[in-house]
């Protein structure tokens, strides 16, 4: 169906991960770098109590200019799990600098907060190469090796990957 409010989906993203970034207020070639640019120094410039600090990475900045401040909501039913709401606001992870350097160091890379998923407050992260994970209560997950398929596994319901050890 189209109309005048959503136009054709894009081939970047399923019709129904398009609708919803749509309706979220993202559009092809949607880029905040000023808020971005926010983002990263408030990021740089915060310590921990104990004394850890964030690295920010050029993924990170490229995936909040495009998403960053959406709140996005999946616009339909689940593939194998519930599909989940997302709020693309790196401040999320403010204060998770030491878990998100701890996750970083386990898989070789540097790892910055993108957001989170609002109804479970699981942190979503992403590393220097674009891949994205999400943090919770019951582990560590891979949501797919750019923000593309991240989007797509969190708002069509596809099962991620649990991170394990080795």
């Amino acid at each position: 169906m189209h109309t005048d409010r959503f136009p054709a989906p894009t081939p970047r993203f399923a019709t129904t991960v398009d609708t919803a970034l749509r309706a979220a207020g993202w559009q092809p070639g949607r880029r905040d770098i000023h808020q971005a640019e926010h983002w990263a120094d408030t990021l740089r410039d915060h310590t921990s109590p104990a004394g850890h600090r964030h690295t920010v990475c050029a993924a990170a900045v490229e995936a909040w200019a495009e998403f960053g401040g959406l709140h996005i909501t999946a616009q339909g039913p689940g593939r194998g799990l519930a599909p989940t709401a997302v709020h693309l606001d790196p401040l999320h992870g403010l204060h998770m600098a030491r878990t998100l350097n701890d996750l970083g160091r386990a898989l070789d890379t540097e790892v910055c907060p993108l957001g989170e998923e609002p109804d479970s407050r699981a942190l979503l992260a992403i590393d220097t190469e674009g891949r994205v994970y999400a943090l919770d209560h019951t582990g560590d997950w891979y949501l797919g090796p750019d923000i593309d398929q991240a989007l797509t596994t969190l708002l069509t319901g596809t099962e991620p990957v649990r991170l394990t050890a080795g």
